[in-house]
């Protein structure tokens, strides 16, 4: 790879650090070629981008993004591939699902918004970060939650004030 190859290949990985907010730092090495094909294909139906990435010119792009990627440089070694995706959790769930079937990829490292994981052990948690659609709805639902109980108190009540007060303070019971 020439010199201008390089440098052409480190500028792309430093847009796409800077585009994305997600990032995961697997090994996927040892995966043979129907297990690559296949984890490919669950990362297109997931969207999530998959990308094989030589270890020095990623760093060499950490070191020019704007991001602060921790201690992620530490993570670079053996074969290196990147995951990145809108939603913070679906790069975890995929490989966990993936791990069902093979023993890779292994989880290197994720940063995820403004945090870093570093170690497979972290997979766990990062599967059960909530996505901002699902804490979104969780919001609406608890908002919704009082609307609903003086709606259904207002028409269990036959929408009398007494009626009311008394299938308010029946409920309280």
């Amino acid at each position: 790879m020439t010199r201008e190859e390089k440098s052409k290949v480190i500028e792309r990985l430093t847009a796409e650090l800077a585009d994305n907010t997600n990032i995961y730092m697997t090994d996927v090495s040892g995966l043979n070629a129907v297990q690559t094909s296949n984890l490919r294909r669950a990362c297109f139906k997931a969207n999530v981008k998959l990308s094989v990435v030589k270890n020095t010119l990623l760093s060499k792009a950490m070191e020019t993004s704007d991001r602060d990627f921790g201690d992620l440089n530490q993570v670079l070694v053996g074969n290196t591939a990147l995951m990145y995706s809108e939603i913070g959790n679906s790069p975890a769930k995929l490989i966990k699902l993936f791990r069902k079937k093979a023993d890779k990829p292994i989880l290197k490292g994720a940063s995820i918004e403004d945090a870093i994981f570093l170690g497979d052990d972290q997979l766990e948690t990062l599967s059960n970060i909530k996505s901002r659609e699902e804490l979104i709805g969780e919001v609406i639902t608890i908002l919704q939650s009082p609307a609903k109980n003086l709606i259904s108190a207002l028409k269990s009540g036959g929408a009398t004030i007494s009626g009311v007060l008394k299938t308010l303070s029946n409920k309280k019971e």
